[in-house]
């Protein structure tokens, strides 16, 4: 089976009858060979600095660094810890926004 970078490995002929592709897959899709999806990531991450929520996450990486020894500490030790609190703190007015983006570019994509 060969792979790329840029799409999904091609299926064998004996794998079995061809599986239909979720809704979210087919946006997915579109989104990204529209180029909006770019787009997108790039609006969330000027909207996060706009509101300080990239520096607030900075802030709580170097806490939790400190805390631990900064040669106790991995990647995987700080997306584990600070990816949930990241999460819920997102505000809702960039969340609101990009909700919109992305219907707006549904509707116009006719999905």
């Amino acid at each position: 089976m060969r792979s790329s970078i840029n799409r999904p490995p091609t299926p064998d002929g004996d794998e079995g009858p061809e599986q239909e592709l979720t809704l979210q897959e087919i946006i997915n899709i579109k989104l990204i060979e529209s180029g909006e999806k770019e787009k997108l990531k790039e609006l969330l991450r000027e909207r996060l600095i706009e509101c300080g929520w990239r520096d607030e996450m900075k802030a709580l990486c170097r806490a939790f660094t400190k805390k631990k020894g900064r040669n106790n500490v991995t990647v995987d030790d700080l997306v584990h810890v600070i990816t949930p609190k990241g999460r819920a703190s997102v505000p809702d007015s960039v969340k609101a926004e990009l909700l919109q983006r992305i219907r707006s570019f549904l509707v116009s994509a006719a999905i």
